[in-house]
């Protein structure tokens, strides 16, 4: 069955790209959106039942869309920048879960990455504030610094990063991805 769906992700691919061979075809794509359906009620574009992950794509030569189509598919497309998207993506949500249920979110490689905390950043997640000189950056380099430590960080280091995730990663999980929930 894996083999069919794949083979109907290609033809999807390559009928609504330019070029008209697959190795090709992959490169005229970018993720454009992405949304969660909790319930699993949808399906891929190439037949793959069960999605909670669903993105969109769009072809940068042709403007075509498609649209569900699952973290599965997009990894076929073998590229490090989409497969990175989806990883960062799906952590977003996991963190949005964990806000969600009160859970208590622990600063490792479960839930964040160096990419998670830059496309946090990029994205303006980190708030100016009086505790950061009204300047986000501040605060994004401090957490890839407590990111990278080796060590366990000290109870004031652990207070900053939790006043950081509570005041501005927080608020921007719920007000981005409240509206991407297919609940």
């Amino acid at each position: 069955m894996e083999n069919l769906y794949h083979t109907n992700l290609i033809k999807k691919v390559i009928n609504l790209s330019n070029a008209n061979n697959w190795e090709a075809a992959v490169t005229e794509w970018n993720i454009v959106d992405f949304e969660e359906d909790q319930y699993k009620h949808s399906s891929c574009i190439c037949g793959k039942e069960n999605l909670r992950y669903l993105y969109t794509i769009k072809n940068i030569k042709t403007n075509n869309i498609l649209y569900p189509i699952g973290s599965s598919c997009i990894k076929k497309f073998n590229r490090a920048d989409l497969n990175e998207k989806t990883s960062i993506t799906e952590k977003l949500f996991k963190l949005y879960h964990a806000i969600e249920d009160s859970s208590y979110i622990e600063f490792n490689s479960n839930n964040f990455s160096r990419n998670v905390l830059e496309y946090l950043f990029k994205q303006g997640a980190f708030k100016p504030s009086k505790f950061n000189n009204f300047n986000g950056e501040i605060d994004y380099k401090f957490m890839v610094k407590m990111f990278n430590k080796r060590n366990p960080q000290s109870p004031k280091e652990m207070k900053k990063i939790n006043a950081i995730i509570v005041n501005s990663i927080k608020p921007y999980l719920k007000d981005q991805l409240e509206k991407k929930i297919n609940k």
